[in-house]
């Protein structure tokens, strides 16, 4: 059976729509697709997270699909797990398990080296 382009169209950008967003710029922090604060651990160098094993449970990686495109400040950096991780201006980004609700930004100045990602 064939379709019509409208139908064809519409298909592509609702399964398009089912994917996530790359991190943004917000109310002058950075966050992800579900607008969750994302932060910066001073301890990463730059390209590489220095946050692993027991350090993620806290802190969460801010995964990047295999759909999503670097662009400008927005990179990505590869993790020793081989999985990619979303980076801005060459810092990987991270979520706080402590933050619930999007606006939170529990995490910031945890130990004096977490802390909100900003544009």
């Amino acid at each position: 059976m064939r379709y019509p382009p409208i139908y064809c169209a519409l298909a592509a950008r609702l399964s398009a729509s089912a994917w996530a967003e790359a991190p943004a710029a917000m109310d002058g922090r950075l966050v992800d697709e579900h607008k969750m604060t994302l932060y910066v651990f001073d301890k990463d160098t730059a390209g590489k997270s220095a946050c692993e094993a027991a350090c993620t449970a806290k802190w969460p990686p801010a995964y990047a699909g295999s759909y999503d495109k670097a662009s400008g400040d927005w990179s990505f950096v590869t993790r020793g797990d081989g999985k990619r991780q979303w980076a801005y201006k060459g810092r990987p980004l991270y979520r706080w398990s402590m933050d619930t609700r999007p606006g939170e930004a529990k995490g910031d100045g945890i130990n004096g080296v977490w802390h909100t990602a900003k544009p």
